[in-house]
């Protein structure tokens, strides 16, 4: 899936089925679903997905547990808008499913 073509499902009344389910997440974070991109977030163990729960912790404003989770993730809280970090967060999900 092309960014183009991702951006454009956000019209849609669900994701698309072959979303991984990072990009499920992020699909639903983008569609005012915040706590169902958090359940989905919070089951991968990865640290992409940790990098994933970081962002929507960091977007809920609670700094302690999002910089827990971006510590899981290899990373720091970064100095970049909430806006983003998420197109950042789409392009790495992107390229990983592409690998």
């Amino acid at each position: 899936m092309t960014e183009a073509q991702f951006m454009e499902s956000l019209a849609a009344a669900r994701p698309p089925q072959d979303l991984g389910d990072l990009l499920t997440a992020l699909w639903w974070d983008r569609n005012g679903d915040w706590d169902r991109a958090h359940r989905i977030a919070q089951e991968n163990p990865t640290e992409l997905g940790s990098a994933v729960h970081a962002y929507l912790h960091r977007e809920e404003g609670v700094l302690w547990n999002a910089d827990y989770w971006y510590r899981r993730a290899g990373r720091q809280r970064p100095e970049l808008s909430l806006e983003e970090e998420w197109a950042l967060l789409l392009k790495e999900l992107l390229t990983s499913e592409t690998d």
